[in-house]
């Protein structure tokens, strides 16, 4: 069973995503906050798998709500975002958030999402990844390969290159000749030695080492 922490500051939003998700298959909503503080205390003390965070609260955002419950829990953290591309999303993927979904998402798109996350993927809606790619672009400024990029072999730096491409595990089997149980060793040895949490993170890696720059894959 998905416990689940439903976090935003309008009643009528948290509502929404309680009837489409509460009662779903292998779903349950364990509790609701309507601000960051409340957020963090809750997700300490209820435990969820999944906090759907807003970003944009009164008092502590989601933000720093993001970095807290990350930091002291395994709970893996989905923002929700009013646009494509909120402008804070580049820092709750900093702060470890592990997906992100448009507030108008269709109740499919968000229990997949949920589902997603849960199983420690990550979950970023196709109309965030390209501007959210520049983003990490742009803000990276000058590349840092760092030691964590180091321990990688030459075939693990591949596979972390087409991760962050948003490259499935069976796609980087395809485009490497591998097989699918293959790629998949790769990326979980590639977290463990860069001790990310999941896939989002190896994002952050890629494109803050140097490693790949946006379009990188469509020009190869």
């Amino acid at each position: 069973m998905i416990r689940l922490l439903l976090v935003d500051d309008q009643t009528l939003v948290r509502a929404g995503f309680r009837s489409i998700l509460d009662g779903e298959d292998g779903i349950e909503v364990v509790g609701e906050a309507a601000e960051g503080a409340e957020a963090v205390r809750l997700a300490r003390q209820l435990r969820p798998d999944v906090v759907l965070m807003d970003i944009r609260m009164p008092g502590l955002d989601g933000l720093a709500a993001t970095g807290q419950i990350v930091g002291s829990s395994d709970a893996r953290v989905i923002i929700l975002t009013t646009f494509d591309l909120d402008e804070y999303v580049y820092g709750a993927l900093r702060a470890g958030a592990s997906g992100f979904l448009v507030k108008d998402t269709e109740p499919a798109e968000l229990i997949h999402g949920v589902r997603v996350v849960a199983r420690g993927d990550a979950l970023i809606a196709p109309s965030i990844t390209r501007r959210l790619i520049a983003e990490f672009a742009a803000r990276a400024g000058h590349p840092d390969p760092g030691p964590r990029l180091s321990v990688l072999t030459e075939r693990e730096r591949e596979v972390l290159a087409l991760v962050a491409a948003g490259l499935s595990n069976d796609e980087i089997a395809a485009r490497l000749v591998l097989s699918p149980a293959t790629a998949k060793t790769h990326v979980s040895r590639i977290m463990t030695k860069a001790a990310a949490r999941d896939r989002a993170q190896l994002v952050i890696l890629a494109y803050e080492s140097g490693l790949t720059v946006p379009g990188w894959l469509t020009r190869s």
